[in-house]
């Protein structure tokens, strides 16, 4: 019997520890059978943190009942276009550190961070310089860069997948009139470069009128993000990146973001141009003032 580590029960007895220990080496053993040895790792290592965070917290059977309700109403309020699920796992960290555990540095590679959930597989294609803000409301912003590996190769053709929400803090899949909006895809070209026209990124809060938001209040939490723009990059040979940039001086950014997202090298200065500013294409816009920043991403090889 391999005796697994709790704390905080120095006033349970020895008889009652052996037969808590009992029954976790009994769930234990019951995958011994499994086939995929990968899956027989996960189940049991799970079947041991789970059991140790009942008997170090002295789990009562209300709690119990309330985790079981709480999951529930994650299942329930999820559907294609909402993951109650991602968004639990973003605010526990777990996302975060399942990208540290997934992305080892290498060289200069930039670093990845949360995927979030409002990905969507049917992004528009733009051509370079196009607009990926396709009517949605906020300030237009230049963003531009080029896409090189870690020999400082650059990387023509790379697929770059771009998404963010409007000013109102909105994705366009959380909208209702199926509206595509903040989302688009374009290619780097021969010499790596890319540039589009988005929306300078603002603070939005998670969606927090589900059982995650009501758990944050509960804990005192924050449900709001640090400004961001997404991005995932894929190319030949290279491991795929999933990232943001999010703004400078942003005051979230020391505030903390809910999803523990920000890293130092992926914030990046958005230069705010007066109305009247020449823009990098010759678009006019009018009497708007604009922002630009500059993003130069660097893949990682894939792994072998």
């Amino acid at each position: 019997m391999t005796e697994t580590t709790t704390t905080g029960t120095s006033g349970i007895s020895p008889e009652q520890r052996a037969v808590e220990q009992q029954l976790v080496d009994t769930v234990i053993a019951s995958f011994d059978g499994a086939k995929d040895e990968r899956l027989k790792q996960l189940m049991q290592s799970l079947t041991k943190h789970l059991h140790n965070f009942i008997r170090e917290v002295r789990l009562t059977e209300d709690e119990w009942n309330k985790g079981i309700e709480f999951l529930t109403a994650a299942g329930h309020i999820t559907d294609d276009k909402r993951q109650e699920f991602i968004l639990l796992s973003d605010v526990l960290g777990a996302s975060m550190q399942t990208i540290a555990v997934n992305n080892e540095a290498v060289g200069d590679a930039t670093e990845a961070t949360v995927f979030g959930p409002f990905f969507t597989e049917d992004a528009p294609e733009i051509p370079i310089g196009g607009d990926i803000a396709g009517g949605a409301a906020g300030q237009p912003c230049w963003v531009e860069g080029t896409v090189k590996d870690t020999a400082g190769k650059p990387v023509p053709n790379a697929r770059i997948e771009v998404w963010e929400a409007d000013d109102d803090g909105f994705y366009d899949v959380q909208y209702t009139d199926g509206r595509v909006a903040g989302r688009a895809h374009l290619y780097s070209d021969g010499n790596g470069n890319y540039s589009f026209w988005g929306l300078t990124p603002t603070p939005y809060p998670i969606p927090h009128d589900g059982p995650v938001g009501k758990m944050l209040e509960a804990t005192g939490r924050s449900p709001v993000r640090a400004s961001h723009l997404h991005f995932m990059v894929t190319a030949q040979n290279l491991r795929t990146l999933v990232t943001h940039i999010f703004v400078e001086g942003d005051p979230q950014i020391e505030i903390g973001d809910s999803v523990f997202g920000v890293k130092d090298s992926l914030i990046k200065k958005f230069d705010q141009q007066p109305a009247g500013t020449p823009t990098p294409d010759g678009r006019d816009l009018g009497n708007q003032t604009w922002a630009r920043t500059r993003f130069d991403i660097v893949l990682a090889p894939a792994e072998t």
